[in-house]
C-alpha cells in the first residue's frame, strides 16, 4: 500500500515537473524577435522586443529586451494554453524616465485581454491588474523594493479565480477575480519607456 502511494506520489512529482518549460533565449539570433514568440503591444505607440545579448544575464548570454515605446509592449508565448498553473520571469529595468517596469501576463486572450502583475523600480511597488478592451485596471498593490539595473524575480501562481503573486521569492500579493476564467497565453509586459530584460522565462500547467 505505502509503496503503491509513493509511486503515485513521483508519477504525481514528475507530471508536473514535465509540463515545465524554461526560455532563456540563449540560441535565439540577436536583434530580432524570439521564434515562437508575438511580439506586440496594447494601445499606442511602437514597442521594440528584441533577443539581444547582456553579460549580466542570470543564463548568458542572451536575453529578450524591450527597447521601444508604446502605452503598453507585450510579448507572449505562442502555443501556451494555460488555466491553472504559474508564469515566472527574472528581469531587469534598465531605464526610462516614466516607468521602469517589468512584468508577466496570463490568461491572455489577446493583445488587449489578459491579466497583469508588475514590478516598478521607480515607484518601488508590485501590482496585479487586468486589461480589458485595452483598458488598465489596478486591482491591489504592495510597497516593495524594486532595484533598477538589478535582475529580479517575478512569479504569479494561478489557480480558478485565486493568485498569488512572489517577487524576489516573497509573497507580496493574493487577490480573487473572475474576468478572465478560461485557458490562455503567458508571456512578459512593460509599460511606456520602460527598457526592461527579461531572462529565464518558466511557465507550466498545474
Amino acid at each position: 500500500m505505502k509503496a503503491s502511494l509513493l509511486t503515485m506520489v513521483v508519477m504525481t512529482m514528475a507530471t508536473a515537473l514535465a509540463t515545465a518549460e524554461t526560455v532563456n533565449f540563449d540560441h535565439m539570433e540577436v536583434g530580432t524577435v524570439p521564434p515562437g514568440w508575438t511580439a506586440a503591444q496594447t494601445g499606442s505607440g511602437t514597442a521594440k522586443w528584441t533577443v539581444e545579448k547582456d553579460d549580466s544575464a542570470p543564463s548568458k548570454p542572451n536575453v529578450l529586451k524591450q527597447s521601444g515605446q508604446a502605452t503598453f509592449p507585450v510579448c507572449f508565448k505562442n502555443g501556451t494554453n494555460i488555466k491553472d498553473g504559474f508564469v515566472e520571469v527574472k528581469f531587469k529595468p534598465v531605464a526610462g524616465r516614466e516607468d521602469q517596469a517589468g512584468g508577466v501576463i496570463w490568461r491572455l486572450q489577446d493583445a488587449n485581454n489578459y491579466y497583469i502583475a508588475r514590478a516598478n523600480a521607480l515607484e518601488n511597488n508590485v501590482t496585479i491588474y487586468h486589461t480589458i478592451k485595452g483598458k488598465r485596471t489596478e486591482k491591489k498593490r504592495t510597497k516593495m523594493e524594486v532595484s533598477p539595473g538589478a535582475w529580479h524575480t517575478l512569479r504569479v501562481d494561478f489557480r480558478g479565480n485565486h493568485f498569488t503573486v512572489t517577487f524576489d521569492g516573497r509573497k507580496a500579493i493574493e487577490w480573487n477575480d473572475d474576468t478572465f476564467k478560461t485557458a490562455g497565453k503567458v508571456g512578459v509586459w512593460t509599460k511606456a519607456d520602460s527598457v526592461t530584460e527579461f531572462d529565464d522565462f518558466s511557465y507550466a500547467s498545474k
